[in-house]
């Protein structure tokens, strides 16, 4: 047990603490946009991926939008000593405590989603407590994996062919100018495409089948993104967007394999928004910032959770038939590629620079809300307090 006052300790898009209250904050706002749009009940929920971003969304409003039993599957830690404990186990433990004040059941499982032997916990756990799994979401970043014959794959940020210079936001000095990125080889496309692609999320769907825990007209759903013209180099066209290829093809795949069981697998593209893992990618936070900026004026702006309840109210909830596009995915990042939206963005990403992007981006919304993923700079927390920094997942 061990009470601190934490101070945020930033270095570009890594902090090396987060606080538990502010993760608590955050969670509970999220709790109160899913609980405001109830949808139709799904029995049993599992989410690779659970802790942050799109996963944490899913968990959250599967549980309290949807009233599911729920089992999550991350890579986190709890405090240690002196040391605070990550921003995924904060989130994780308020969604822990809050489901069980609200008499709902949700487990968590931690450690390294790709491994054989975590995939068998998850079955184990499932047997035991729960039942055949109605939705599974996959939604596992990680920078690298291993895969079960023990090879490590480390996945890269980087265009595919010629070098990629473009405009940037440094996040230490607030400043913009030009990046350059050299592009990938092939051994490092194939080791991004094992890391972030389809075939680990194949896996676990043929581990849940083998086991017997497919309930009938089971789902499954994988998020992947597109984005503009501005990120295609580096995003949709780069090694990240060839992963993302790999992952649609095994939404096809796996979609052709569930029919006997009445199944789907789909692939969702989702809206650009502030993750840790997107503030990660070049360029991308200041397209964040700029898009944040239009999309905010009209009127039309989404969080991360407001994102994800939209997608089980609309498209995979119990009763829901998707909207897909020519490729069969799901696209809840209408609203950012709207023509007019985008037209918006690219006209400012021309005129953009450090004496300018505090007033014609949310360059500060950005930092507000990626210091919030660690539970910093939000309303109503005394970050004077000391707090404790051990928090079991009850």
């Amino acid at each position: 047990m061990a009470e601190l006052v934490l101070n945020p300790r930033f270095r570009g898009f890594i902090c090396t603490s987060a606080h538990p209250a502010g993760c608590a904050a955050n969670v509970a706002a999220q709790v109160a946009v899913a609980k405001a749009s109830p949808g139709a009940p799904l029995k049993n929920v599992l989410v690779v991926g659970s802790s942050a971003g799109y996963g944490l969304a899913s968990l959250i409003t599967a549980v309290f939008g949807h009233g599911a039993h729920a089992l999550g599957v991350c890579f986190d830690r709890n405090a240690s000593g002196d040391r605070s404990g990550s921003a995924g186990w904060y989130n994780l433990a308020a969604v822990h405590a809050q489901a069980k004040a609200a008499g709902k059941k949700v487990e968590t499982i931690n450690g390294d989603g790709f491994s054989t032997a975590i995939k068998e916990q998850v079955v184990a756990a499932l047997k035991a407590r729960f039942a055949p799994v109605d939705l599974m979401v996959y939604s596992l970043a990680a920078p690298q994996r291993t895969d079960p014959a023990g090879v490590v794959h480390k996945s890269v940020l980087k265009p595919i062919g010629a070098a990629y210079t473009a405009k940037t936001v440094n996040l230490d000095t607030n400043e913009v100018g030009p990046i350059t990125i050299q592009g990938a080889n092939d051994a490092e496309i194939a080791a991004t495409v094992k890391v972030m692609g389809g075939e680990d999320w194949a896996m676990w769907i043929d581990a849940l089948r083998a086991a017997g825990l497919l309930a009938p007209g089971f789902r499954t759903v994988a998020y992947s993104y597109i984005g503009p013209q501005i990120t295609h180099a580096i995003y949709r066209a780069g090694t990240i967007g060839r992963a993302k290829d790999h992952l649609e093809a095994t939404a096809h795949q796996l979609d052709a394999g569930l029919k006997a069981i009445g199944g789907n697998a789909w692939v969702s593209v989702n809206k650009a928004l502030v993750t840790q893992a997107s503030s990660a990618i070049p360029v991308v936070p200041l397209y964040i910032s700029l898009l944040y900026k239009v999309m905010k004026q009209a009127g039309s702006h989404e969080g991360t959770i407001e994102q994800i309840v939209r997608l089980f109210r609309d498209h995979i909830g119990p009763g829901k038939t998707p909207k897909v596009d020519s490729a069969g995915r799901i696209r809840i990042d209408d609203r950012e590629m709207d023509a007019p939206v985008q037209a918006a963005v690219a006209k400012l990403w021309e005129q953009v620079s450090t004496e300018n992007l505090a007033t014609i981006s949310d360059f500060a919304g950005f930092r507000r809300e990626f210091r919030g993923l660690y539970g910093y700079e939000l309303d109503g927390i005394d970050y004077a307090k000391a707090v404790e920094l051990d928090q079991p997942l009850v």
